[in-house]
C-alpha cells in the first residue's frame, strides 16, 4: 500500500530512541530500580504506578493501564496521529522517513510549503475581516465576541475573483501551490480564480494546530450553496478531520469528553459558553477514521444531531463508524435536539446549564441501537423477534470482545428471546470448567508467551517446523504467530512487539503479560522457554496419538498412519529440545 511506513523502518527507529529521554521531556521520572517511575500523566493519582522500562523499551501504569512504546506515548501524550508520531521521533534520531511507494499518502516533498502557505492564506482573511464591515457585522449578529474570532482565526474572503492569487501568488510557483491546496478554482477556458468569494472564513487546523483547509459560509441569501469546503488536497481529507480538535485540545489537558456536533457555528458557539470539548465532522457522515479519532482523544463521545428523519439517519451512520471501536471503558450517547435548533441556538437561549442537563438526558448507544434495529418490528410476535435477532446479531459481532458486547448480547437475547453467540467471559469459564487439566495446559502456553514478549530474542533459539504448531489449545495461534514475528526481525523490544498489537484483541493479555514480573534471570528465561516449548511438544505428540487411536477404532486409518500409530505407541512422546 503506497505512503505506508514500513515495519522495519518502525523497528529500527524503536532501537535508535530512548523512551526514557523522549518520555522525560514530558513527564518528572525518577529512578526506581532498573526502572523509572513517576505519576501517571494519563490518569489523576496521589502516588506514583506508571513504569518506564528503559530495557524493554515500555512503560506501563498499573493504575489506567496505559502502555506502550515511544510512539503509542507521542500518540496519546502529545495526541498524535500515529505517522505524525513516526515524523517526530524520525527527526529526533535524524532519519527520514520511509513510505512504501516512496511518499507517504499525503506526499511531503512540498508539505512545508504548503503549510506555509495555507497559514498565510488565513493570515490574508484574518486582515480581510479587519477591513469588511460587513463580515464583522455578520459575526457579530451572531454572537461571538473578539477573543472566539481569534481562538478560531475567522476571517473573511473578499467579494473579488483574484483577490488571495494576487496576493499570494506572487509567482508561477505560488500559483502551482495555492491550486494544489485547494484554494483556486478553474473556469471553462481554463483561467484560475479565488475558490472563495465573499463568504466569512473558518480556518481549519490538523491536530498540530497547522492550517490545511477552510470552510467558507456566505453571510446572507445566495444562489450558491451556503458552505463551501477546500476541496481533498494532499493535506486535506475530510474524512479524517474534525473541525475544533486543536481548540479542544489546546483548552482541555485532558479531555473527559468529546461532543460532535454539525455546523461550525455550533462549534464556536459551544466554546464560546465554555463547552470546550466540541468537534464538528466537515459536511460529511462520520467515518470510521473519525471515530477512531474520537476515541482516541477521549474514552467518553456524545453525537449531537437533529432530531428529524435526516438526523437520526446520520446518526444511524455514527453507530456504524463506532461500534468496532467500543472497547470496554469506552461509551457514546445521543443527542437530538429539537426540530428548528441546533447547538448553537440552544446554548444561547438556555445557557450552559440547559445545555448540559440535555447532554445528561442523552441516549446512551446501547438503548439508540436497539430502538434503530427494533423500529418497525412487532416484538410480540416470533417473525419480529426472529427479525431484531437478524439486523443485530451481525451488528453486534463487530464490537471488540470484552463485557460491552457480551451485555449486548444478553440484552438481544431478552429482547427477541433468540439464543446468541455465547458470550466471551462465559466460554472461557465454561470452557475451563470441562477440561480437567487444561488450565495447566494453558499456564504452559501463557508461560511461553510471556517470556518470549519480555525477551523477543528468545525466538531465534528454536528453528522450525515447530511440533507444537499443530496443537489444539488456546494461546498456540498467537505463540507460534509472535515466534516468526521476533524471527522476521529481531532488533525488535518489548514496546516494538506490543506495538505491532496495539489495535488487536490480544492487545490487554500481551500487556499484561509484559509486566509480569517473572522472578528469572537471562539464563533462566532461556532454559524455561525452550522447557515449555519442549512440554508442548510432547502434548502435540499424545494429542496426535489420541486422535489416531479415535480414528483406529472408526476404522478409518490410511497404512501410513498405522506405522505412525505404532510409531507413536512404541516411542513415548520424549523432548525434542534440550534445555
Amino acid at each position: 500500500m503506497a505512503g505506508r511506513i514500513p515495519e522495519r523502518f518502525i523497528d529500527d527507529l524503536l532501537t535508535r530512541i530512548d523512551i526514557v529521554d523522549v518520555i522525560q521531556e514530558r513527564v518528572t521520572l525518577k529512578k526506581a530500580g532498573r526502572d523509572w517511575s513517576a505519576r501517571c500523566p494519563f490518569h489523576d493519582e496521589r502516588s506514583p504506578s506508571f513504569t518506564v522500562s528503559p530495557a524493554k523499551q515500555f512503560y506501563h501504569c498499573f493504575g489506567c493501564g496505559a502502555h506502550g512504546s515511544a510512539i503509542r506515548f507521542l500518540m496519546d501524550y502529545d495526541r498524535l496521529e500515529f505517522p505524525d508520531a513516526i515524523e517526530e521521533l524520525a527527526a529526533r534520531a535524524g532519519l527520514k522517513v520511509e513510505y512504501e511507494g516512496g511518499q507517504r499518502q499525503a506526499p511531503r516533498e512540498d508539505a512545508g510549503d504548503l503549510y506555509t502557505l495555507l497559514d498565510a492564506a488565513a493570515t490574508f482573511y484574518r486582515e480581510q475581516l479587519a477591513r469588511s464591515p460587513a463580515a464583522r457585522e455578520y459575526f457579530e449578529r451572531r454572537g461571538l465576541d473578539d477573543d472566539t474570532l481569534k481562538r478560531f482565526n475567522l476571517g473573511f474572503a473578499p467579494n473579488q475573483w483574484d483577490a488571495l492569487k494576487s496576493a499570494l501568488g506572487t509567482n508561477p510557483q505560488r500559483v502551482a501551490l495555492l491550486d494544489k491546496a485547494g484554494m483556486l478554482a478553474s473556469g471553462d477556458r481554463g483561467n484560475q480564480y479565488d475558490r472563495f468569494r465573499d463568504r466569512v472564513m473558518f480556518p481549519i487546523l490538523d491536530r498540530r494546530g497547522r492550517t490545511i483547509a477552510f470552510g467558507g459560509r456566505v453571510m446572507g441569501k445566495d444562489d450558491g450553496p451556503k458552505y463551501l469546503n477546500s476541496p481533498e488536497t494532499p493535506l486535506f481529507h475530510k474524512g479524517r478531520e474534525l473541525f475544533g480538535l486543536w481548540q479542544v485540545r489546546d483548552a482541555n489537558q485532558k479531555i473527559g469528553r468529546l461532543l460532535v456536533v454539525e455546523g461550525y457555528m455550533d462549534v464556536i458557539a459551544l466554546h464560546q459558553y465554555g463547552i470546550t470539548q466540541a468537534v464538528a465532522t466537515l459536511g460529511t457522515a462520520t467515518t470510521s477514521d473519525h471515530a477512531e479519532i474520537l476515541f482516541r482523544n477521549s474514552p467518553d463521545v456524545y453525537f449531537c444531531f437533529d432530531g428529524d428523519r435526516a438526523g437520526r439517519q446520520a446518526a444511524w451512520r455514527a453507530v456504524e463508524s463506532v461500534l468496532p471501536r467500543m472497547r470496554d471503558g469506552r461509551q457514546a450517547w445521543f443527542l437530538f435536539v429539537p426540530d428548528g435548533e441546533d447547538p448553537d441556538s440552544l446554548i444561547r437561549a438556555e445557557g450552559v446549564d440547559g445545555f448540559e442537563q440535555r447532554l445528561k438526558q442523552a441516549t446512551p448507544l446501547s438503548e439508540f441501537f436497539f430502538a434503530e434495529t427494533g423500529k418497525d418490528v412487532n416484538l410480540a410476535s416470533i417473525d419480529g423477534k426472529a427479525r431484531l435477532a437478524e439486523r443485530a446479531r451481525p451488528l453486534i459481532g463487530q464490537i471488540p470482545d470484552g463485557a460491552f458486547r457480551d451485555l449486548m448480547y444478553v440484552e438481544l437475547e431478552r429482547l427477541s428471546g433468540a439464543k446468541t453467540a455465547q458470550p466471551a467471559s462465559m466460554r472461557s469459564a465454561s470452557s475451563g470448567s470441562h477440561r480437567g487439566n487444561r488450565p495447566a495446559q494453558r499456564s504452559l502456553v501463557r508461560t511461553a508467551v510471556a517470556l518470549l514478549v519480555q525477551t523477543p530474542s528468545l525466538a531465534s533459539e528454536i528453528e522450525p517446523p515447530w511440533l507444537f504448531s499443530e496443537l489444539r489449545q488456546a494461546g498456540i495461534p498467537l505463540l507460534v504467530e509472535l515466534i516468526g514475528l521476533c524471527r522476521e526481525r529481531p532488533s525488535l523490544t518489548t514496546g516494538a512487539l506490543l506495538e505491532q498489537f496495539s489495535e488487536r484483541d490480544e492487545a490487554t493479555a500481551l500487556n499484561k503479560l509484559a509486566t509480569m514480573d517473572l522472578l528469572v534471570d537471562p539464563g533462566q528465561a532461556r532454559a524455561d522457554f525452550l522447557g515449555a516449548l519442549a512440554q508442548l511438544d510432547v502434548q502435540t505428540s499424545q494429542q496426535r496419538l489420541d486422535d489416531l487411536i479415535a480414528r483406529q477404532i472408526e476404522g478409518g486409518l490410511s497404512e501410513q498412519e498405522r506405522e505412525e500409530l505404532r510409531h507413536l505407541m512404541v516411542n513415548k512422546p520424549a523432548h525434542r529440545r534440550q534445555q
